[in-house]
């Protein structure tokens, strides 16, 4: 059995926030997997099915941000699993957008999400670093994560989460490898989809045939004799 917990706030507010990717990952998964309805418990929202023949539960807390690691605390206590039984899928500034990594164990950067989670289970756990890119300056980090994705984000989005939702089962077999494979086939597939065919040059006119000349009415002898002249 595992559990994939997504990092976001919760709230109509905060539903398109750069900082609810890992919300919004997996959305992706209930939705393509044919998951259970989200109800409440453990202070989140949960989904449940069977992926790769193993149970997972799908987990968005519903503490805020800082306060996520108690949801995924209960969480795995209830089910009796461990924290290498844990994948978190969550925003990462050092990434540029749309892209992946798959990390195990290691510090929490900062991310409030990622420190709560520490504080309550430790570092041992998988993360799914969804990149969204830096605003460049630290002192505008907190506005940028809860602030929306731009309309310019919206075809790498859907993108990148239609290849997290097709790539899942092989995260929940264990593989992460195989995992950040087939996210990273199925995003070049689509980038290639997506390229313009180049242009060909448009083909050279063609000559146009000159005025025929005016058809004569001078005989053979008139001819003959405009030669001596």
């Amino acid at each position: 059995m595992k559990i994939f917990a997504g990092l976001g706030n919760p709230g109509a507010k905060y539903a398109q926030n750069r900082h609810n990717i890992g919300f919004m990952a997996l959305d992706a998964i209930q939705q393509a997997q044919s998951f259970g309805p989200w109800r409440s418990k453990f202070q989140a929202e949960i989904s449940e099915g069977v992926l790769a023949g193993e149970k997972l539960v799908l987990l968005k807390p519903q503490t805020f941000m800082n306060l996520s690691g108690q949801s995924i605390n209960a969480a795995l206590r209830f089910y009796k699993l461990a924290p290498a039984d844990l994948v978190v899928f969550h925003d990462e500034l050092d990434l540029s957008p749309g892209k992946l990594r798959l990390k195990q164990g290691g510090g929490h950067a900062g991310h409030n999400g990622l420190r709560s989670t520490h504080e309550h289970i430790g570092p041992d756990y998988a993360r799914v670093r969804l990149g969204i890119g830096h605003p460049g300056h630290k002192d505008r980090v907190a506005g940028y994560v809860l602030s929306d994705f731009a309309k310019a984000d919206q075809h790498w989005m859907g993108d990148l989460l239609r290849a997290i939702a097709e790539a899942a089962p092989a995260l929940v077999a264990g593989d992460g490898a195989r995992f950040s494979n087939l996210v990273a086939q199925r995003l070049n597939t689509s980038a290639k989809a997506a390229k313009p065919a180049p242009s060909r040059p448009a083909p050279a006119p063609r000559p146009q045939p000159g005025p025929e000349p005016a058809e004569t009415t001078r005989t053979p002898l008139q001819k003959l004799m405009d030669r001596f002249r």
